[in-house]
């Protein structure tokens, strides 16, 4: 009796050792498969963050016409880029990624930052298009297509389902169609596109706000004194009195990389709205002897997408031995705003 009880644990022994290697194997294939997809995942990841690279708005508008056979009417080149943007955000490599719940989208954050930045573009243009651009006076009616598109960029723009966000921009894209068909319908259509000094004026005031913003948010990758406190420090009552310097505003080293790309996702699109205005709003342009302007703006637009050398951000000191690449952005969106000003005044001149 005992030899079958040892020989009944003996066989229970091998069953163990049967299914422990069995379990070993299961386990070894998982670590693998689990490595592979990480490996994927790292370069898929590496390529979606490859930024779009620019384009000519002419040729586009130009190929867009043929395409519907149409001509390119005043607005048109202004509507196919905003529609081109806005399909640059959904079909670009990856995808649009900011609501993305896996990796590699779940792990990548200058995309994202970098489609918030076209995106407040676009969400600010198809506001003024709703407003002014498409309207004759502040008492005619608002154009039915653009009251649909306007507010669907202005959905969340991190929403995964019900609904999506790309579903929701989808809609926006499919009501710019639909205006822009309208717009360039032989006989002309019910749509309107404005292309007056005062409708072109109203935009890049709002413009002006945004881009100031950005360059002193970039600024402050190396910290610079706050303005507030600075005023709160001068004593009224001498004016020889030496100021109490205020604590200095510094981005934080983790959001240096996402504040940099916003700002470079919102120069890709501005670049190429400014090269649209240029084509819907050249008679007026020319009239306010504006042009140079506008071409100043392009330029210095177009230095904001040099291809990146470097693959982190660098935040050298202003005069330090590393590039700082946060205040070279600056620079550029600077001289931009200056321009922008200058435009401003030239189209305000009666």
């Amino acid at each position: 009796m005992s030899g079958k009880i040892r020989q009944f644990f003996r066989d229970k022994k091998e069953d163990v050792k049967d299914y422990t290697g069995g379990s070993g194997v299961i386990v070894k294939f998982l670590l693998a498969v689990l490595v592979i997809y990480l490996l994927v995942a790292v370069v898929l990841g590496m390529y979606w963050s490859s930024e779009p690279d620019t384009y000519s708005v002419r040729e586009h508008t130009r190929t867009l016409a043929t395409e519907m056979n149409r001509e390119p009417v005043v607005g048109f080149a202004t509507t196919a880029t905003m529609i081109r943007i806005a399909e640059t955000l959904l079909e670009k490599p990856g995808g649009y990624i900011t609501n993305d719940i896996a990796p590699p989208g779940l792990w990548l954050d200058n995309m994202p930052h970098w489609e918030f930045g076209a995106l407040v573009q676009l969400r600010d243009l198809s506001r003024a298009m709703r407003k002014d651009i498409s309207r004759s006076q502040s008492q005619s009616a608002e154009d039915p297509d653009l009251v649909i598109a306007e507010p669907q960029f202005h959905f969340d723009n991190g929403s995964w389902a019900i609904p999506s966000t790309e579903n929701e921009y989808r809609r926006g894209i499919t009501a710019l169609k639909r205006y822009l068909d309208r717009l360039s319908a032989p006989g002309q259509g019910d749509a309107q596109f404005f292309a007056r000094a005062d409708n072109l004026n109203n935009w890049l005031a709002d413009l002006e706000t945004r881009l100031g913003s950005l360059s002193r948010t970039l600024s402050e990758s190396v910290g610079k004194a706050s303005v507030p406190d600075a005023v709160a420090n001068v004593n009224p009552d001498d004016p020889l009195a030496e100021e109490t310097g205020g604590e200095d505003v510094k981005t934080p080293w983790t959001e240096i990389d996402d504040v940099f790309y916003e700002a470079r996702g919102s120069a890709w699109a501005l670049l190429h709205i400014f090269k649209a205005i240029e084509v819907d709003f050249r008679s007026v342009l020319q009239d306010k002897n504006a042009m140079a302007s506008v071409k100043q703006i392009i330029i210095e637009l177009e230095g904001t997408q040099k291809t990146m050398w470097s693959p982190v951000i660098l935040n050298g000191s202003g005069f330090g031995v590393l590039a700082n690449h946060s205040l070279t952005m600056a620079s550029y969106l600077s001289r931009a705003n200056a321009a922008i000003s200058d435009l401003r005044d030239l189209l305000s001149r009666g």
